[in-house]
């Protein structure tokens, strides 16, 4: 998987879980600051990146997990 398409992947994870327009999503794109995602709604999007990546991200992992470029690093470091 090239690092544009778990790109995609994730921003259209994103859209469809913070209903946000595609279009509108960047890698800069902050979970907590631009989505104003609560703790479970970023629970709930860690658990959906394992299953569409078939990985697995500890607690540790996904507290470093910002905005879309970091998340999409980790699965590019972990595939």
């Amino acid at each position: 998987m090239t690092k544009e398409e778990a790109f995609n992947k994730i921003a259209d994870m994103v859209a469809d879980q913070f209903n946000i327009d595609r279009s509108k999503i960047t890698g800069d794109l902050n979970f907590k600051n631009d989505l104003d995602a609560d703790s479970i709604d970023f629970v709930e999007f860690v658990l959906d990146l394992e299953d569409v990546f078939n990985s697995e991200i500890s607690d540790e992992d996904a507290e470093k997990l910002n905005t879309i470029n970091e998340a999409v690093d980790f699965v590019m470091k972990n595939q």
